[in-house]
Parts: structure tokens; C-alpha cells; sequence
């Protein structure tokens, strides 16, 4: 009887040491454990180089994407990110319009809508450019 109870200790110390928290364990599919080697020319290697500096991403992760996607997209730029959040403001002063259209009339904020409205039309604009 004592003796079984020292492999349940030992059992549990075990499992206790084991488990010390982190990141947990990749899946035997998410492991990248294949490598595969590719000869390039010099053009080609560099604008390999390039397209993956343009994405902003590693040249093993674009050419992973590449392969399963067909392509790899480009992250958005810092001008990008800025109308885009220029945009989510405008979103916002937009709904508190509305709600003071709601509560006083719209004649109260036509004007300020109508600029705010073109505004959001040029920054959309200079978006998709």
C-alpha cells in the first residue's frame, strides 16, 4: 500500500513539472518540418526580395502564401492606415449628427452633414487611389 502511494507521488510530480505554462504545443500539421531548396537567378532572387519587402512579410512566408493562396496580398501602408482611421472618425461625428438630427430636425444639422458627407467622399477617394 505505501508503496503504491510513492508512484502516485512520483506520478504527480511528474505531471507537475511537466506542465510548466508557455505557448502550447504546435499539431504534427502546423510544424514546418519540410524544407525545400530552390536555386534562383540573381534578378529573380532579388525580386523575390523585393516583393516580400513590399508585402511586408519574410521571402519564406510569401512564397508560402503563394503557394496557398496563388499570391500574397500587401499589408496596407501608413498612409492607408491613417484615412482608414481618419474614416472611422468621420464615422463616428456622422452617427452623432444623426442623433441630433433625430432628437432637434434635420434643417438643424443639413449643413454640417452636407460637409461632412463631401469630406467622406474625398477621403474614400484617396482610398481606393
Amino acid at each position: 500500500m505505501d508503496n503504491e502511494k510513492r508512484k502516485n507521488n512520483v506520478k504527480s510530480n511528474r505531471r507537475a513539472r511537466a506542465n510548466k505554462g508557455g505557448r502550447p504545443v504546435k499539431g504534427v500539421t502546423e510544424k514546418l518540418k519540410y524544407r525545400i531548396t530552390v536555386k534562383m537567378a540573381t534578378g529573380d532572387y532579388y525580386l523575390l526580395k523585393s516583393k516580400a519587402k513590399s508585402a511586408g512579410v519574410s521571402a519564406c512566408e510569401y512564397i508560402r502564401g503563394c503557394i496557398t493562396e496563388g499570391g500574397v496580398k500587401e499589408r496596407l501602408s501608413k498612409e492607408h492606415g491613417d484615412l482608414i482611421r481618419k474614416l472611422c472618425g468621420m464615422a463616428n461625428n456622422l452617427n452623432q449628427l444623426a442623433r441630433k438630427a433625430n432628437a432637434e430636425g434635420y434643417a438643424s444639422v443639413f449643413v454640417t452633414c452636407r460637409t461632412l458627407m463631401i469630406e467622406i467622399d474625398n477621403l474614400v477617394n484617396r482610398i481606393l487611389l
